[in-house]
C-alpha cells in the first residue's frame, strides 16, 4: 500500500463505487498475511479476496486462479494484514473526558469523580458524542469490533444516542446496556433492552446485557442474578459482568455456578484477586474472560495483576479491552504490550533464585487474545477475530516498511511490539473501507473537535 497519493485516490474512488454491492471483489496481493486461524497460520506472501462483506478465500497467489475482472486489486506488498482487533469492555461515553485523571490513585477515585460527580449531568447528545469518538478512535487503531459497556442509560433516549453513534461510525458494535450507579434515571433498564435488540440490531450491532458482580458499589439491582440472567436468555444475548474481583466476586462465581447463570454466553470482567475455587469454577462452566491490562495495573484493581495466568490455568483463553478513557490509553497496541511485558516479568520474578524455567506467554498469544480470543468473549467467533473464508471482511492493513517497523523479520512481533496506529494504512468492516492511506474515512475532524469540546465544556461546568 505504498503507491503515490493519485493511485491510492483512484483506488478509493473504484472502491466507492462499488460499495454495498454484494458482488464487490477486492483483492489484497502480496502481504504478509497473519491469518489468526489455527489451521492457517501466517502466509510469508499471500493474498486475501473480500467478496461483498465477507471473506471469499486467504492464500498465494490467488490471481492465478479464476476471473477477477471488475475485481479491485491493491497491492500490499510490504504490508502485513491482519484481522481486526476485538475490544471486549469500554465505557465508550466517556470519551470527552480523556485523561481527564491520568493519576487516578483508585476504584473508589474513579467511581466518586466519573459515576459520581459527573456521569448524572450528561445529557442524551453528550452520549452521543463520548461514544461516537471512543469508536472513531477504536477504527483508526484498528479496533473494529467494540463492545460499549454503556453504564450511563439515564433514558431510553440516552441509550438511542449512544446505539446511533455506533450505528454512525460503522464499526461493528456491541452495545452491552446497564443503568447508571448513581443519580436519577428513569428505571427503564433492563426492560427497554428488548425495544433496542427488536429496534436496532443488524449485521453489524448486536447487543447484552451488561450488569455488575456484587452490590457493594450500587446496590443489588445492578448486581448479575437469576433474574438478569433470565432477561438476556429470553432475548436470546450475553452478559458483561464488570467489576469482578476479590473474595465477594469469588463467592459470587461459585453462587453463579450452582445457580446454573455462568456458561460461554457470559463475560466476567477483570476477574483480579480471585480464589482458586471461582477459577475452577470459571473453567468448568467454559465462562469467557475480558481481561484490562492497563486498566488492572494502573488503576490497582484488587490485587493489580492482570489474571492472565489465573485464565490459562483453567484453559481460558481470555480477550482484550480498553475500559476507562479517563485514566488509560485508548489503542489495543498498549493492552497487547502491557499484558506481554506484565506477564512475562511475573513468570521470570516467579522462578528467581531457582533452577525452574519460567512459563512465558509470546507476542502470538496476545495478538490471539486481541482477535479471534475477543471475538469468542463478545460472543462472535463465527462472525470475526480471525481472517477465515466465510467471515466478515474485518482486518487491518499494516505499514511494514515504515521506519518504526523496518525491515520486516517477524510478522506477529512486528504488530505486536513495533506498531501503532500511525502504522495502520486501512482498515476495512464488513468489506467496507473505513480508513484508507492512514486517514479515517467520512470524518470532519474540525467539526468533531468543536463537537466534542463543546459537550466536554458543558459536562463539567454542570458538574460543577
Amino acid at each position: 500500500m505504498y503507491a503515490d497519493d493519485q493511485t491510492r485516490q483512484t483506488q478509493l474512488s473504484a472502491l466507492r463505487r462499488q460499495a454495498g454491492s454484494a458482488d464487490r471483489r477486492i483483492l489484497l496481493t502480496g502481504a504478509t498475511v497473519v491469518t489468526m486461524d489455527p489451521a492457517t497460520g501466517v502466509l510469508d506472501k499471500g493474498d486475501v479476496l473480500i467478496e461483498g462483506d465477507v471473506i471469499a478465500a486467504v492464500g498465494p497467489d490467488l490471481r492465478a486462479g479464476g476471473d477477477h475482472a471488475g475485481t479491485v486489486v491493491l497491492d500490499a506488498s510490504g504490508c502485513v494484514i491482519t484481522p481486526g482487533f476485538v475490544d471486549t469492555h469500554r465505557h465508550a461515553w466517556e470519551a470527552q473526558l480523556r485523561r481527564i485523571m491520568p493519576d487516578v490513585d483508585d476504584l473508589a477515585g474513579y467511581v466518586t469523580s466519573t459515576l459520581l460527580g459527573i456521569a448524572p449531568v450528561y445529557r442524551p447528545s453528550d452520549m452521543y458524542t463520548g461514544t461516537r469518538l471512543a469508536a472513531l478512535t477504536a477504527l483508526d487503531s484498528g479496533i473494529t469490533t467494540m463492545l460499549d459497556f454503556s453504564h450511563n442509560s439515564r433514558t431510553a433516549e440516552h441509550s438511542d444516542a449512544a446505539v446511533r453513534a455506533l450505528l454512525d461510525t460503522g464499526i461493528r458494535g456491541v452495545h452491552a446496556a446497564m443503568a447508571p450507579h448513581f443519580g436519577d434515571w428513569d428505571k427503564q433498564w433492563p426492560a427497554d433492552l428488548t425495544r433496542l435488540h427488536d429496534t436496532y440490531r443488524s449485521d453489524l450491532l448486536t447487543f447484552r446485557l451488561a450488569c455488575l458482580a456484587t452490590d457493594e458499589i450500587a446496590g443489588p439491582a445492578l448486581a448479575y442474578g437469576p433474574e438478569l440472567a433470565r432477561t438476556a436468555r429470553e432475548l436470546g444475548i450475553g452478559v458483561s459482568v464488570d467489576a469482578v474481583f476479590g473474595t465477594a466476586s469469588s463467592r459470587a462465581v461459585l453462587d453463579w455456578e450452582r445457580a446454573g447463570l455462568l456458561g460461554p454466553e457470559v463475560t466476567l470482567i477483570h476477574a483480579t484477586g480471585l480464589t482458586d475455587g471461582a477459577w475452577q469454577a470459571i473453567g468448568r462452566t467454559g465462562t469467557t474472560i475480558a481481561l484490562a491490562p492497563t486498566s488492572d495495573a494502573q488503576i490497582g484493581l484488587e490485587s493489580a495483576i492482570p489474571a492472565v495466568d489465573e485464565a490459562l490455568a483453567v484453559g481460558v483463553r481470555p480477550g482484550l479491552s480498553i475500559d476507562v478513557e479517563v485514566a488509560l490509553a485508548s489503542d489495543m497496541f498498549t493492552q497487547m504490550r502491557a499484558l506481554h511485558a506484565i506477564q512475562r516479568m511475573r513468570a521470570v520474578n516467579a522462578v528467581y533464585g531457582s533452577d525452574r524455567e519460567p512459563s512465558r506467554i509470546g507476542v502470538h498469544d496476545v495478538l490471539d487474545f486481541a482477535t479471534l480470543q475477543g471475538a469468542r468473549t463478545n460472543g462472535l467467533a463465527d462472525v470475526t477475530g480471525s481472517l477465515t473464508p466465510g467471515k466478515q471482511a474485518d482486518l487491518l492493513v499494516i505499514r511494514a516498511e515504515d521506519v518504526n517497523n523496518m525491515p520486516l523479520n517477524d510478522a506477529v512481533g512486528t504488530v505486536v511490539l513495533g506498531s501503532d496506529p500511525r502504522n495502520i494504512d486501512t482498515v476495512f468492516v464488513a468489506g467496507q473501507v473505513r480508513k484508507w492511506n492512514g486517514r479515517l474515512l467520512d470524518v470532519d475532524l474540525a467539526a468533531l473537535r468543536e463537537e466534542v469540546t463543546a459537550s466536554r465544556d458543558h459536562i463539567l461546568a454542570a458538574a460543577a
